[in-house]
């Protein structure tokens, strides 16, 4: 009797235990719902990682409920992912010897099979850019592309490759996608590296006896206005030559991971509206503050030449000559290179 009596105070006990502490889980939460909320932090990061997200940019705004350190942005900049809509950017190789090397790619579809029709843009069914990650070096070209035998689908181009990290992008729209995508690659050139530092901040850029001066300011998460003019001698260029169905064309990479911008060009020629030069015109939005570098590619007596400028987003600068003025304006470094191209969309 002692014993049972005992016993079922021992069980007694125990219950009131088990109510008190399914009361207080309950106040603080099933396990369920803690367990599901953790889930969708990893879906975050998971999310995230998968699209490749660049810098301080949150890609996945949507997914996670809140912006990213880049102010929000809904979209990724181009070019930092090697895959993108069931798209392919597929090299040869990702080492190549320095000096003059052709250059084999294919960009393979949803289906897995190289690509072979394209609609063009700005005059061409693929735009090429190449650049070392130290963002030096760059060239925009136009490759070839077999569109038949056992090559079908194959683009083939040549670069001017030193030693040193470099990063490839193609600008490109597939007939069967519809839309304009870049796609971005690695390759690696062996030898001895000497990296160079980021040009500073500066309004003006000389190429070949040209001057090429740049006023507006990337905006972060902003479409804002810049106008390049251009200048040889003293003597503002108003005769510039159409190249890709435009006056000129612009790459905008961000600094660290070379992000690729999409920046569009005011009027072309032919319209009845644009003037060819001294200016041109373009809207560009930054995904991010922080530096970036901007490369303008404009044709004069018949030869291409490349302006390069290093601009500060998101931050305001007086115009040189006049400080203290407070008016927000880009700061490009004073570089350029002839015989490559810029792009834009």
């Amino acid at each position: 009797m002692k014993t049972s009596f005992k016993l079922g105070g021992f069980i007694a006990a125990l219950a009131a235990v088990l109510a008190v502490a399914f009361g207080v889980g309950n106040a603080t939460g099933p396990i369920g719902q803690t367990a599901q909320a953790t889930s969708h932090s990893g879906d975050d990061m998971t999310d995230n990682a998968g699209h490749g997200q660049a810098g301080h940019d949150n890609t996945d705004s949507k997914a996670s409920g809140r912006a990213g350190h880049g102010g929000g942005a809904s979209k990724q900049p181009g070019g930092l992912m090697i895959s993108e809509h069931g798209y392919t950017l597929d090299l040869d190789s990702t080492i190549l010897a320095a000096g003059r090397t052709s250059v084999k790619f294919r960009v393979t579809g949803p289906d897995g099979e190289p690509v072979t029709d394209y609609e063009p843009t700005h005059d061409k069914d693929l735009h090429f850019i190449a650049v070392r990650r130290d963002m030096s070096g760059f060239q925009h070209v136009h490759p070839t592309l077999a569109r038949s035998g056992d090559d079908a689908g194959t683009w083939t181009t040549d670069l001017d490759l030193t030693s040193g990290a470099w990063r490839v992008f193609a600008d490109f729209r597939a007939t069967a996608h519809g839309e304009t995508m870049t796609l971005g690659s690695d390759l690696s050139v062996p030898g001895t590296y000497q990296p160079a530092p980021l040009p500073p901040v500066s309004q003006t850029a000389e190429v070949d006896g040209y001057t090429v001066t740049l006023k507006g300011q990337l905006v972060p998460d902003e479409s804002s206005e810049l106008t390049l003019s251009v200048s040889r001698d003293g003597q503002e260029v108003t005769d510039l030559e159409p190249y890709l169905a435009a006056y000129g064309h612009l790459v905008a990479l961000r600094s660290g991971d070379l992000a690729y911008l999409h920046v569009h060009p005011e009027g072309e020629p032919g319209d009845g509206v644009t003037e060819p030069g001294p200016d041109i015109t373009f809207f560009a939005s930054a995904p991010s503050a922080g530096a970036y570098r901007l490369y303008l590619d404009f044709k004069h007596d018949g030869v291409v030449r490349t302006a390069e400028f290093t601009v500060q987003a998101g931050k305001s600068a007086p115009v040189s000559g006049e400080a203290g003025s407070g008016e927000p304006t880009a700061q490009p470094s004073g570089s350029g290179s002839a015989g490559h191209g810029g792009h834009s969309h």
